[in-house]
């Protein structure tokens, strides 16, 4: 059954048991819902969680672990010779769900019936054969092996499909039929429905948890995998970055992390002072028909896909700023550098400062503007001298946000900065940033068991500990003005 019948058919059984659940408490109550605990959707409320959570928490849990299960069963029967074949692991098993998933298209186009699917598992030719039919091509390094392999996934992903299938709704149905039978005019629906709620929040929060854990971990076992391939030393102080996928790679961090902040302090210098003022302008000086228009015009910067700013900064800019400025001076004649990207991403950023800042400001109390204005300060020491400070640790979050989004950004650097990696203080010549890289190293055609590929991995570790170092500073920085302000 699909995923999305299972969906609706467990929500229309929640619904059930709230319509259920309600009748039941009245009728509990000889049909005057005063003399209830609680009030009667409460009870019914109790009921329709005891059918929905539990299945769903099951189904999704269920959709986590099974291919896991599935892959650490399929995998042994795939032969260590196939795999040093093909590189990697990953590599033979992202093969087998090629294939399994060609199958279950030939079998919904009617080319094999399940018997065939399940009972060819030497015959690659004729497979190879009937798949080519429909338009499904297994290529020529598909092996028997990996077909056998693919069928095996194929009949042991149904069979886990059928018992999550059936586990998940009679949950929902055992779930529907304890809440209907609890229900009666003495039961606490109000206090149990509070205290679900109240799980269910500490839930989605431990997800969000879990999620960031899991991201760590994932980078953290391909970066040790990369590192038993090349130096630790070289990778964090090289000063090369030259990946050959024929050997002798240089693979040096500090180039792509001086772009990278390179980049990222441009941009920071055109939208914090740009969006910052922005900010003052709309809260304090701006009436409220200039700011009705003012702001949304300002936040729609915020909407523009950054693809179409990378070929503002291809089209526009780069070419301005070399024959304006970097041909004039003599410092390059190429329209991609680190000014143009800077510049551009700067403009990206503007509503990222202005719209936060513009919020924290407007949260300051008016009794602190009341009070300074009492003790005769103008309006523009008012901002200066009370406003800002008071909203100093909104502003410095602001800014945190707009160097993390400045830090990951890649579209605008690949087409405004270019892709060569390299040591200079000329703001005018081409350079890269660690997100470009990451990107370079897993397109095409990559061997994943090489240090080129893993590269990328300990890259996106770098990125990750670079943004915790900027929260930490900003959190120390918040912190240290609080203690001298409240």
């Amino acid at each position: 059954m699909p995923l999305l019948w299972i969906i609706v058919i467990v929500l229309l059984l929640g619904a059930a048991g709230f319509v259920l659940g309600r009748q039941r408490a009245v009728a509990s109550a000889g049909g005057d819902a005063r003399i209830l605990h609680s009030l009667p959707n409460y009870y019914g409320t109790n009921v329709l969680i005891l059918s929905v959570v539990p299945a769903l928490l099951v189904m999704a849990v269920w959709l986590i672990i099974q291919p896991m299960v599935i892959e650490s069963r399929v995998t042994g029967m795939i032969p260590e010779a196939a795999i040093e074949e093909a590189g990697s692991r990953s590599l033979v098993m992202s093969d087998v769900r090629r294939v399994a998933d060609g199958l279950d298209t030939a079998i919904a186009a009617g080319a094999l019936t399940p018997e065939q699917a399940r009972g060819m598992r030497t015959e690659l030719t004729d497979v190879r054969a009937r798949l080519g039919e429909i338009g499904v091509a297994l290529g020529s390094e598909v092996s028997s092996e990996v077909l056998a392999a693919a069928q095996s996934y194929r009949g042991l992903k149904r069979s886990g499909n059928l018992m999550m299938t059936v586990a998940v709704l009679a949950l929902a149905a055992l779930g529907l039929a304890y809440g209907y039978i609890r229900t009666n005019r003495e039961f606490r629906a109000r206090n149990a429905v509070e205290v679900a709620i109240l799980a269910i929040l500490m839930l989605a929060s431990t997800i969000a948890i879990l999620t960031t854990v899991g991201i760590v971990f994932s980078m953290l076992f391909e970066t040790f995998n990369f590192f038993e391939l090349y130096p630790w030393r070289e990778f964090f102080f090289g000063l090369e970055w030259r990946p050959s996928f024929e050997g002798g790679s240089d693979l040096g961090l500090i180039p792509l992390l001086w772009g990278t902040l390179y980049v990222s302090v441009i941009a920071l210098l055109v939208s914090v002072p740009i969006g910052l003022f922005a900010a003052i302008y709309m809260a304090e000086y701006a009436g409220k028909r200039m700011r009705a228009v003012a702001k949304p015009l300002l936040e729609i910067l915020a909407g523009i896909p950054t693809i179409v700013y990378g070929l503002f900064a291809l089209i526009t800019v780069g070419p301005l700023l070399r024959d304006y400025f970097a041909a004039p001076l003599g410092l390059g004649s190429s329209s991609s550098s680190v000014m143009t990207a800077g510049v551009v991403m700067g403009i990206m950023l503007i509503p990222f400062v202005s719209s936060l800042s513009d919020d924290i400001i407007n949260a300051v109390p008016q009794s602190l503007r009341d009070g300074s204005y009492g003790l005769g300060a103008t309006q523009s020491e008012t901002v200066r001298q009370v406003i800002l400070p008071a909203a100093l640790p909104g502003i410095v979050g602001a800014v945190l946000l707009a160097a993390s989004r400045a830090i990951g950004e890649t579209m605008i650097v690949v087409l405004g900065a270019g892709a060569a990696a390299a040591l200079s203080l000329n703001p005018f010549e081409a350079m890269t940033t660690v997100t470009v890289k990451i990107v370079g190293q897993l397109t095409g055609d990559t061997d994943f068991s090489s240090p080129e590929a893993l590269v990328a991995f300990a890259l996106g570790l770098t990125l990750f500990v670079l943004t915790l170092g900027l929260n930490v500073l900003a959190l120390y920085i918040v912190r240290k003005y609080r203690e001298q302000y409240e």
